[in-house]
């Protein structure tokens, strides 16, 4: 049977299906950029200090200037200022457009806002339990784009089980009577990849398997942000359209056949 597929795009379905995730190069280094400089200035100004030259040693040092106790709120002013630029959805978008379109759909639907996370060394205040967010109201049908702004590894950055992994131990939760996440972070442990992510790339991955992080013991602050994209047609859970997701792109056959009235007869 002829496939529909492109060589490259079937390789990197085929990745994504089989790992649960896919990291690569960022599309459009100039946004990724222009991101993280958003990201450093702002909390530069927040912090009154003076912009930075090497935007991302900045972003690394963090823990020098702002201790645990004023983080949220670095965090807060940061996420406000950086969604109120007109410009900041579409330039996460385009970090990764085309494994976006290939993975999920070119009739997208995408978050509203994007989500940041600063973790610093040694805060425990900033942490996601081992979790899938399928569990907690989230569509199967959504792919998180999770976008570095500094180079994570070891602690620094988030782990991820394997789909085939996943797919074993999420059979099994049942029998283990699992009583709690740290139970089940155990359990799950040996199979977990810690993704080592240069600056300069992305993640796409699944929120379908577990994932989460632990307390980072590298002596940098890991600065990330995350947002989902979904094919507007697709089922949502919690997370409604208008409400948590916005359409961003709806192709014209689609506008025209969504208006369309047949004419009445008399």
């Amino acid at each position: 049977m002829p496939t529909f597929w492109r060589d490259e795009e079937q390789a990197l379905a085929d990745r994504f299906l089989n790992d649960g995730y896919v990291v690569r190069p960022a599309e459009s280094r100039a946004d990724l950029d222009r991101l993280r400089d958003l990201l450093a200035d702002v909390a530069a100004s927040y912090l009154s200090l003076p912009r930075a030259e090497d935007k991302g040693a900045f972003l690394d040092r963090i823990h020098e200037k702002v201790d645990v106790g004023r983080l949220n709120e670095l965090r807060l002013a940061v996420i406000r200022e950086m969604n109120e630029e007109p410009w900041t959805r579409l330039a996460c978008f385009n970090t990764a457009r085309c494994a976006i379109e290939v993975l999920v759909g070119n009739e997208l639907a995408m978050q509203l806002r994007i989500n940041l996370s600063i973790q610093l060394p040694g805060d425990d205040s900033s942490l996601l339990p081992v979790h899938a967010d399928v569990w907690s109201g989230d569509s199967p049908y959504e792919v998180v784009l999770w976008i570095p702004y500094v180079h994570v590894y070891g602690t620094k950055t988030m782990f991820i089980l394997p789909r085939a992994e996943d797919a074993r131990h999420q059979a099994r939760m049942g029998e283990l009577k699992l009583k709690s996440s740290d139970e089940l972070y155990r359990a799950i442990e040996p199979d977990l990849r810690w993704l080592d992510i240069p600056y300069g790339n992305v993640l796409l991955f699944t929120q379908n398997v577990m994932h989460g992080n632990i307390v980072n013991r590298e002596p940098e602050t890991r600065w990330s942000t995350n947002c989902r994209f979904k094919s507007v047609f697709s089922p949502y859970h919690d997370k409604k359209l208008g409400e948590f997701f916005e359409p961003i792109l709806v192709r014209p056959a689609t506008r025209l056949g969504a208006g369309y009235r047949l004419p009445s007869v008399a």
